[in-house]
């Protein structure tokens, strides 16, 4: 039997995708299959944090797809909704500056997220 009880799961983001996410543009986060994220699943909530700050944002976590690289994620989630600012090929190009091939072979996690309702 397994645990399906939602659980909580803190990540650092950089403040320019925390703010979109923050604003509910950026509904699509981007991360690599690393082995503390295999098991990420609809209901979990993710709190993003900005690195060395006490500033949060939590998110409900709808799905998770996963995809054999971030080229394939892109053209399968729309680039404008893992980041509205920039093209396709410069999400690819900053989202791989991040991530080196070695880290992108483990393959890659679309997560689609929502901003909790209002209270």
């Amino acid at each position: 039997m397994t645990d399906s009880t939602p659980r909580l799961r803190e990540l650092n983001l950089y403040r320019q995708y925390f703010d979109l996410v923050a604003a509910g543009t950026k509904t699509i986060e981007v991360r690599v299959k690393y082995p503390h994220l295999t098991d990420l699943a609809p209901g979990d909530t993710i709190r993003f944090r900005i690195k060395g700050s006490d500033e949060t944002c939590d998110v409900q976590v709808e799905r998770v797809r996963e995809y054999p690289d971030f080229e394939a994620l892109l053209d399968g989630e729309g680039p404008a909704n893992v980041n509205p600012t920039a093209t396709r090929d410069e999400q690819l190009t900053t989202i791989r500056a991040i991530y080196p091939p070695e880290k992108e072979a483990l393959g890659a996690l679309a997560i689609k997220i929502t901003l909790p309702p209002a209270d």
